[in-house]
């Protein structure tokens, strides 16, 4: 979803579970649709006990461990995804997270966000093996590697704030 169709989102979903309400209170009855309303979050409050933080915590320990998360990973995280749109009250939302919970569903979304992954080394710092050769790896690049002897600065005498302390 591109950022400047976010607000409107934002701004419509309310509307449109109002909307949902109504349309589906004058269809079934007021007591029935607060029943359906109340049914869609306990079923969404026991998905998410049911997944609970292991997939964040297991989540966290594959993307440290430099390892994409796959297509193992998605099924728990879209039950979780699924049940917090059914604690969220309305119709639409249960609409999409029913959907979510669909495998062939998953598998488009899964199909689509695959290549956007990127999965970065976490472990920090700096390597036990020899420097890696930065020069020449992309010619387009703006980085500028120096070595200590090839830099140095020295003060502008001419600048109105040379000589001047914290303070003074």
């Amino acid at each position: 979803m591109r950022f400047s169709i976010l607000p409107a989102f934002i701004l419509l979903l309310p509307l449109g579970e109002i909307a949902g309400f109504v349309v589906v209170g004058r269809a079934i009855g007021l007591a029935l649709t607060l029943a359906l309303v109340m049914a869609s979050f306990v079923l969404g409050v026991v998905l998410l006990r049911r997944q609970g933080i292991g997939i964040l915590r297991r989540m966290s320990s594959e993307g440290r461990n430099g390892v994409m998360p796959g297509r193992d990973l998605l099924k728990p995280v879209m039950t979780v995804i699924a049940a917090l749109m059914l604690i969220i009250p309305g119709f639409l939302t249960d609409i999409v997270a029913i959907l979510i919970l669909l495998p062939p569903v998953r598998e488009f979304i899964w199909r689509a966000i695959a290549k956007r992954f990127v999965v970065v080394n976490a472990k920090g710092g700096f390597s036990a093996g020899p420097k890696p050769d930065f020069r020449d790896r992309n010619p387009n690049s703006k980085v500028v590697d120096l070595d200590e002897e090839d830099y140095h600065r020295e003060p502008d005498r001419k600048s109105p704030w040379s000589g001047k302390h914290l303070g003074d």
